[in-house]
This record gives structure tokens, sequence and C-alpha cells, in this order.
């Protein structure tokens, strides 16, 4: 099978543009300032992550989570590329070295598609066309449409965020690199033809632009009819850095709120090294301890140790499984690839979450009030832009951003506008906003 070559997946040209201005930074570099700078990005402090936004504890919300993310993926990178280099395996080992910034640009633009609310927002949007009053626009739909709906998926409204052109807005959205683009695809496919999958990348309004970026990196089609390409390579070291820092931050939230004990806590984290393999890193341990008395600190140090550990595993499972990744034939992902008492210690991590975090009562709260809030919004906004006659909408509309306006005739860009503008919404907002529709003070 043909194999995927880094002079084309590290393409440093620019979707929708036409040239590319001088500067001190990299075009990789400029991709990560345009997300950092960005407002999609800015409103993610305001949405949240697992629990609900904080008050006097102060927990991860969506940018934090992103930032970290970005930070994990860089070191991840770092690693991977002098592996990469160290085989001699590419004749452009700058351009090599410069994966560190494409997938640290990918890590922070991995959650701009997310709704409010958290996960819960993605479901309560679909479920407004599988069970709310949406459910009657089936028959205006084409299939393809249909399916983007009812299973709203963060990952491809990120992709589009990144590409489409807003009312207003330059052409190409973001204009980031192809590269930069190609490596946060996590799911290079659409909603329509992939039953099986629970997850997607790409909604149908975006399935050309996607399939342009595709062929300027040379990814792989592995199913024309269904639309199906291999990864891009550096996807995998995003998720994988999402992956270790959900998995590991939301213990250390949980701590931090006192759903987790302290001793609780220690032992999970701890669990991740083996006594004999990783004897260094406990000895390093217990001298910190000796000097650090307070709780949280002794916590943070641990998190950090075993992040750090599992870059280096993740790199050398990349690495390992090299060949099957630069052909698409690779199917799985890094983490899940962890061997031995690693896997024992992320299913530890993972059951202790979905029992103590996930359906803590706090977070089961924000998920209801989402599912209300998100509907109504939906509701309101898509009976608008399907009626726009009718006086109550004339008002409403006026309330829609002139990047989110649309004159389409076409049923699925007019929801899809409505969807554009509520997904985009903070937590905070999107409940001023429900209150003011309601009539609550």
């Amino acid at each position: 099978m043909s194999q995927m070559k880094w002079e084309k997946l590290l393409s440093v040209k620019r979707f929708a543009s036409s040239g590319s201005q001088s500067d001190i930074r990299s075009q990789f570099q400029r991709d990560y300032d345009r997300i950092v700078f960005s407002s999609p990005f800015r409103r993610l402090q305001d949405k949240t992550q697992v629990f609900p936004l904080p008050g006097s504890v102060f927990v991860h919300n969506r940018l934090t989570h992103s930032l970290e993310v970005a930070s994990v993926g860089r070191s991840i990178a770092r690693s991977v590329a002098q592996k990469i280099n160290s085989w001699e395996i590419s004749g452009n080992k700058e351009l090599i070295n410069e994966i560190d910034s494409i997938v640290s640009a990918a890590c922070l633009a991995h959650d701009l598609g997310n709704p409010p609310f958290g996960h819960s927002g993605e479901k309560a949007i679909s479920s407004y066309f599988t069970e709310g009053k949406g459910s009657q626009l089936k028959a205006s739909l084409l299939p393809e449409q249909w399916s983007d709906l009812i299973a709203f998926e963060g990952n491809a409204n990120a992709f589009r965020i990144l590409t489409h052109q807003f009312n207003g807005r330059r052409k190409g959205g973001f204009s980031l690199t192809y590269a930069s683009l190609a490596a946060g695809v996590k799911y290079p496919y659409p909603s329509f033809g992939h039953e099986q999958r629970k997850k997607y990348g790409i909604f149908y309004s975006e399935l050309e632009t996607f399939r342009q970026i595709a062929e300027e990196c040379g990814l792989i089609c592995i199913d024309d009819t269904a639309k199906r390409y291999a990864r891009h390579p550096l996807v995998y070291l995003v998720e994988a850095a999402d992956d270790i820092s959900y998995l590991v931050m939301d213990i250390e939230d949980a701590h931090k709120l006192g759903i987790l004990k302290t001793e609780e806590t220690e032992s999970l984290l701890l669990s991740f090294f083996d006594p004999i393999e990783n004897s260094g890193a406990l000895k390093y341990k217990s001298s910190i301890y000796n000097e650090v008395t307070d709780t949280n600190e002794r916590i943070a140090f641990l998190r950090a140790t075993v992040i750090n550990l599992l870059v280096q595993q993740v790199s050398e499972i990349f690495m390992q499984h090299y060949e099957a990744i630069m052909s698409g034939r690779f199917m799985s992902n890094l983490v899940s690839q962890l061997g031995g008492h690693y896997q024992l210690a992320l299913d530890n991590c993972r059951k202790r979450s979905v029992k103590l975090i996930y359906n803590h009562p706090e977070v089961v709260k924000i998920e209801l009030t989402g599912f209300n809030v998100l509907g109504t919004l939906i509701d309101e906004f898509t009976d608008a832009v399907l009626h726009p006659e009718k006086t109550y909408n004339k008002k409403l509309l006026s309330l829609l951003p002139e990047q989110f306006a649309t004159t389409a005739d076409d049923t699925y860009q007019r929801v899809q506008s409505v969807l554009d503008f509520v997904s985009g919404m903070t937590d905070l907002y999107a409940m001023q906003l429900y209150k003011n529709l309601r009539g609550i003070t």
C-alpha cells in the first residue's frame, strides 16, 4: 500500500489564500497565533468542560483544557520529531521539526465547535431534531443533511468554524495552512455512510472543502463512495494529547472539589508508575513530598509527572506503528495501545470518572440545564429563520448577528445559520438569552 509523504502532509499552503506575507514566525506558528487571538477561542473561557463553571474553586473550562492539550501535544510532537529525524526517514528535517507547532495549533482548535454546557450541548441539539419539533424538517432535507442534524458533532462544527466564510468575514474562515487543518480532523469522514461509527468530522456542507485539503496533503482515500480518508498522521498526536489531558485533569479537578479524597487521588496517579521500571520517578516524588506539604501542590506534582510519563510512552507507540500510520492502516488510537500497568491505571481513572465525576449531581444538573436552554433557543430561532414574515420572528431575527444572518432558500442552510449562532454561545450568554426570551428576571 502507498504511504503518505511528509513533504505533502506538512503543506504550508493556506486554505483559500492566494499569497503568504512575510513574518518572523513560521507559517505554522502563525496558525497557532491566529487561533489564540480569535473570538471563538476566547469564548471557550465561558464554556463548561465537565464541571459547572467555578465559584470559589477553579476547575477547568474549555479554554484552560485546550491550552493544556496544546502544551501536551507540543511535547508529544517534539519527541516524535526527534525520533523521526534520528531514523533519517525524511529528507526535510527542518520541516519535521515544525510538527510541534502544527500539533499545538490543532490542539488549540480541537474544541472550538463544542456548544455550551459541555457534551450535553451536542445531545441537546441532536435531540431537538430526533425528539423535538425539528423532527418535522426531515422531509425537506436530503438524507445526508438530516444525518448531520440528528447527530450534531462538535468536531465537524470546529472544522466548519475554521474553514467557512461567514457573512462579512474573510474567505476560507481562519485561512490556516492545509497541514494544520488536516491535523485537526479526528474523524475524516461525514456523518452518512458510517452508521456504525458514533462520531464524524465533516458536515455535508464542508465535504468539498475537506476534499481539497485531503488532496493537498496527500491523504489516502480509503473509501471514495463513503468519502472516507485516512487520518493525517499528526491527528494521532492531537488525539493522544486530548485523551491524556482530560483523563488526568478530571481526576485533579475532582480532588479540588472534594469528590475524590486525597488518598484515592494519590493512589490513582501513582498506579501509572511501575515500582521497578519507574523507580527514579518514585524517588523523585518522595523528595518533592519532603519539601512540599500543600496537598493540592502535591497532587499537581503527581499529575505533571504522570503526564510526562505518558507523553514519552505514546511517542514510542507512534513510532512502533509508524508504517501502519503512514499507510493509513492504523485503526486505533495511541492511548489504547498502552499496555500493562499503564492501561490498568487508565482504566481505573476512567471507571472512577464515570462513577464519581461524569454522573455527579452537579454535572447532571448542567446537562439538564443545557437541554432546556439550547432546546428553547434552537426552537425559537429555527422557527424565525423558516418563517421570517411573522411579527415576533422579525424581532427575534434582529438579535441574530450579521455573520449568521441568512437569506438562503435552502432549509439546511437556514437551520445551519441557527446552529452556528447557538453552538458558538457561551454558557452565560445562552442562559441570559433564554431568560430574556422567557421573561425571567
